[in-house]
This record gives structure tokens, C-alpha cells and sequence, in this order.
């Protein structure tokens, strides 16, 4: 049946960013799937864990700060001692920072490189060695951006960020299918999460931004719970190096 190929079961998953917004809602998919989950945040994730035992799924709670790739060896160590094996990594911890590109601080640029991109990169690495010593292959799943593909306003390093994990997700794609290892991203729109607060409090900034989506809202966390499941599944196996837009149709405009 089609719809085995879908099914997680006996995988496990590491999800960073999993106590709120695409994270816990990608987590929770990927349990629903079948999948043990580590969810790893800088702060706890007691909605995201309560939600995934609550229909029986197994979820591990790691509190890391990833703003620094000092947590990786503890996180795989942990996930290892906890389950045996990892099958899935997907990066979605991330942050952003707003101001004007003329008066863009070093710091903005820096914090904001070193979580979206130094840390998406050394995780994978990480996992991507575990898969190989397991000889099994494996799946990176990396959150990317519509700004992986366009520039934006007043998010220099967001931009250049995402735009980062777009082009290493084709560079491990390279390099580690060979393994079995599939790398792609999922790059969502307009989502309604923590880093979209502001702007939907914006009533201006929203109707315009509402005005360009062709579906007519904002996303929601189910709105890449699919997407996420099938990157993380046999049903992807040929697909490598891609960045799957999840955006309600934005860069169709």
C-alpha cells in the first residue's frame, strides 16, 4: 500500500526548535507517524511532550541552547542513550532580527548566522555521521524561507541566512546521497509563530502581506505537517537537494 511508505514507525527524529510554532507542530506529525521524537529547545517543551504521549507517541525533552554547536555532542549522546539509532533530523530552531540594513548591527548579523546556519550545518553533520556509522541512511529535513529565494527588507541576515540553508542543502545532497542520506528543506510563507508576531499586529503590514498570498491567510504549523512527514519518509527516497515551498502560492506571484 501507497501509504506504508508514509509511516515512521521505529524511526527516530530529532526536531530543534520543538516547544512551540512549526516545531511542535512538525513533532507532533512525525510522532502521529510512527516516530520517537527528540525535541530539543532552549527552553522546555512541556505542550509539545504532553501532546505527543497523550496518543501514545514517545517523546524526549532535551533544553539546549543552539545558538552555539557546544549542545551537539550531548544531544546525539542523549538521543542515542535514549532510543539506540537517529533516521531523521529536522533543523527548525531559528530566529530573526529586524533593522534597517544601513544601521544593521554586528551582533543581529552574528546571533542570527550562528542558529540558522553555523548550527543547521554541524547538527547535520553530526547526524549525517550517525547515519553512516548505522549504514542505514537517513533523512535532513532543514526549515528555509521564501527569503532563500527573494530578498526581503530589514532582515539582512535572515536573508542571508536562508538563503545559506538553501544552498547547503543542495551541497549535502551532493555529497551524501551516495549514503542513502536525503537532504532537502521546506521553505514556509507567511506562518502565523512567534516570528511573525509583530507583523500580524501590524494591521497595515498584514493586509498587505494578505493581499500577495493567493490562498488568502497566513499558514499555520499543519500547514507543513505533511510536507514534513513525507521528506521524513520512504515516500521521498528520490527526492534530494530540494527546497519545497509551503507558502499558500506567495512566490507564484
Amino acid at each position: 500500500m501507497i501509504l506504508d511508505k508514509f509511516k515512521l514507525n521505529g524511526k527516530v527524529a530529532i526536531v530543534t526548535g520543538s516547544s512551540t510554532g512549526l516545531g511542535q507542530g512538525i513533532s507532533l506529525a512525525l510522532a502521529e507517524a510512527g516516530a520517537a521524537v527528540v525535541g530539543v529547545d532552549y527552553v522546555p517543551s512541556p505542550d509539545t511532550k504532553k501532546a505527543v504521549e497523550a496518543f501514545g507517541g514517545r517523546f524526549l525533552e532535551i533544553v539546549a541552547d543552539l545558538m552555539t554547536i557546544a549542545p551537539i555532542p550531548d544531544i546525539m549522546a542523549k538521543t542515542l542513550a535514549a532510543f539506540g539509532r537517529l533516521d531523521i533530523l529536522v533543523n527548525n530552531a531559528g530566529i530573526i532580527r529586524r533593522q534597517d540594513a544601513i544601521e544593521f548591527s554586528e551582533k543581529n548579523w552574528d546571533d542570527v548566522m550562528a542558529i540558522n546556519t553555523k548550527t543547521v550545518f554541524f547538527l547535520s553533520q553530526a547526524a549525517a555521521r550517525q547515519f553512516m556509522a548505522q549504514k542505514s541512511g537517513g533523512k535532513i529535513i532543514s526549515i528555509a524561507s521564501m527569503l532563500s529565494f527573494q530578498g526581503g527588507i530589514r532582515i539582512p541576515s535572515y536573508t542571508a541566512s536562508k538563503s545559506a540553508v538553501a544552498g547547503i542543502t543542495r551541497l549535502m545532497a551532493n555529497e551524501w546521497a551516495k549514503f542513502g542520506i536525503n537532504a532537502n528543506a521546506i521553505a514556509p510563507g507567511y506562518m502565523a509563530t512567534n516570528n511573525t508576531q509583530a507583523l500580524r499586529a501590524d494591521a497595515e503590514r498584514s493586509e498587505a502581506i494578505l493581499e500577495r498570498i493567493p490562498a488568502g491567510r497566513w499558514g499555520t504549523p499543519a500547514d507543513v505537517q505533511g510536507v514534513a512527514v513525507f521528506l521524513a519518509s520512504e515516500a521521498s527516497d528520490y527526492v534530494n537537494g530540494y527546497i519545497i515551498a509551503v507558502d499558500g502560492g506567495w512566490l507564484a506571484r
